[in-house]
């Protein structure tokens, strides 16, 4: 027999509506799931929200909402990758990491199986990053109002003294740099998506950036911008950026960094690599000057093995991203119009 309905009922494999009403069930998910894996002092104040020391100088803060279509795939599930995009959001502001709340909107049915290996990958990844999971919520709906699980995660970080990481730091004569290969992830999710009917070797590159771009900070301290290039990829990222600074990028066709498989993948479905989205790759834009030490900082990490010079800042004045052909010639990156690929994070 089918449950549907809130009862107090406890025997089940499968989050029930009742799991989001606030009483016994919801405290059986929380006490039997949730804590043993995000368990820390902080989260056991038992409160309606974290109390925590705050250190004398900046915070940073973000939030994002994770939807990714399918929630289990190559190299990841929805769990890592919401910690790990939040952890960057982060890192790219200049910022270490500290605390994180988590939030679920769970659909009924959804099976407290897969509930429990995404809150585990969530705690690993947070592990990794060396920060805490101190708050959350959930929520539960009907069958067919939400597609398995949604996981929004906010953040807080301390910035350290002395760090101002943002585009009005860009100037003509930077370099642009990218972190490792792209393109990973969004092909990773197509492939898994069965109505696409294609398959590549490809692990999703979802990762903490925050060890590497903090070493990348302390290393070299005229560091003017960082940012991960998710949904949109490098081509809207950089857009973003020129739009921000008023200033002129030029992107080199050749030294970008685009796997043989996502290169394949992208012209069977139509797709431009500078587009997709990317898990584990990072964009840094500092002087010239800096540019071979950026690059071999980064280097000494897996997630920088193969970081490469990508471009230059040209002129200020106007706001362009344009690339150099292999042909020799130029064409325009514009900002992308719509989105390309939906659901992929």
């Amino acid at each position: 027999m089918e449950i549907n309905c809130p009862v107090p009922y406890t025997e089940s494999d499968c989050v029930l509506l009742g799991h989001g009403s606030g009483g016994r069930l919801s405290h059986q998910l929380i006490r039997d799931i949730f804590y043993p894996a995000f368990r820390n002092p902080l989260l056991e104040q038992n409160h309606d929200g974290c109390v925590f020391p705050v250190e004398a100088g900046r915070l940073a803060y973000s939030t994002d909402t994770f939807v990714v279509n399918p929630i289990f795939f190559p190299g990841g599930n929805i769990g890592d990758l919401a910690i790990n995009g939040t952890v960057n959001d982060l890192a790219c502001c200049g910022a270490e990491p500290r605390y994180l709340t988590a939030g679920f909107i769970l659909e009924e049915g959804f099976p407290l199986a897969d509930l429990q290996q995404v809150v585990n990958a969530m705690q690993s990844a947070a592990q990794k990053a060396n920060v805490q999971i101190v708050a959350g919520d959930t929520k539960v709906v009907e069958r067919g109002k939400c597609d398995k699980i949604f996981i929004n995660t906010s953040g807080i970080g301390f910035v350290p003294q002395g760090v101002d990481i943002t585009p009005s730091q860009v100037r003509p004569g930077d370099a642009v740099i990218c972190s490792g290969d792209i393109g990973v992830h969004g092909i990773t999710i197509l492939s898994s998506r069965e109505s696409l009917g294609f398959e590549t070797n490809l692990k999703s590159d979802t990762a903490t950036l925050n060890k590497m771009i903090s070493q990348l900070i302390l290393s070299i301290n005229e560091v003017h911008v960082l940012r991960d290039p998710t949904r949109g990829g490098v081509g809207t990222t950089l857009n973003e950026i020129a739009a921000s600074a008023n200033v002129e990028i030029e992107l080199d066709e050749a030294s970008l960094p685009v796997p043989e498989p996502v290169r394949a993948a992208s012209e069977i479905l139509g797709l431009d690599p500078l587009y997709i989205a990317n898990e584990g790759v990072v964009l840094v834009i500092l002087p010239e000057k800096y540019a071979l030490e950026a690059v071999s900082i980064l280097r000494q990490f897996p997630e920088g093995k193969n970081a490469k010079r990508i471009g230059q800042v040209l002129t200020a004045g106007k706001a362009l991203v344009k690339m150099k052909t292999i042909y020799g010639n130029h064409r325009i990156v514009s900002m992308l119009a719509g989105d390309q690929l939906p659901r992929i994070c």
